[in-house]
């Protein structure tokens, strides 16, 4: 993430009211809805509807949201209403190279890995190689969507609000 770290908190409120008024990128809060409380936030950027081509970035969890049922249906709405509002037909997640974590959580949630772009930018004083992504129209519409919806039914989860199967073996299932 291009922003932070944040030394106050009025310069963490500065950040975010100028996320609040940015087109490009896009940004969503991200609200418990029992709590009515801000979670974290993703935002849709890089827009190129000529190509409907659009990528989902600046996420970021609190601990509260960090791998929680309710992260994943967050991506799940983002990557629905990239697909089935906007209709577009690309959406393409993109992370360094070096952060493992978000490249483990793009392949579980359904992007597929398409290479690594080498001296891609300079990011925060480093050349950083960036791990590319994308979930294509039909991907989503065959498998992606399905194991979404079944992954986040309640009868995926235990007592204790566990899964019972992994998002990836839920794809799998028709």
């Amino acid at each position: 993430m291009f922003g932070g770290p944040y030394n106050s908190l009025e310069e963490f409120q500065t950040s975010i009211d100028t996320m609040s008024q940015s087109s490009d990128p896009f940004y969503y809060a991200i609200v418990d809805n029992k709590t009515q409380s801000a979670v974290g936030h993703a935002s849709l950027m890089r827009i190129e509807p000529v190509h409907r081509v659009i990528e989902v970035g600046n996420i970021m969890y609190s601990p509260a949201l960090q791998r929680s049922r309710a992260a994943t249906e967050a991506m799940y709405l983002l990557a629905k209403h990239v697909f089935e509002d906007l209709g577009y037909r690309r959406y393409e997640w993109k992370c360094d190279n070096y952060n493992e974590p978000s490249k483990v959580a793009a392949g579980r949630l359904g992007f597929t890995f398409e290479g690594v772009f080498r001296q891609h930018i300079i990011y925060k004083g480093r050349s950083r190689d960036t791990a590319w992504y994308s979930m294509l129209d039909a991907e989503w519409q065959r498998s992606v969507k399905g194991g979404f919806e079944r992954w986040l039914d309640d009868g995926n989860f235990d007592g204790e609000g566990r899964q019972v199967r992994r998002l990836q073996d839920c794809r799998g299932a028709a």
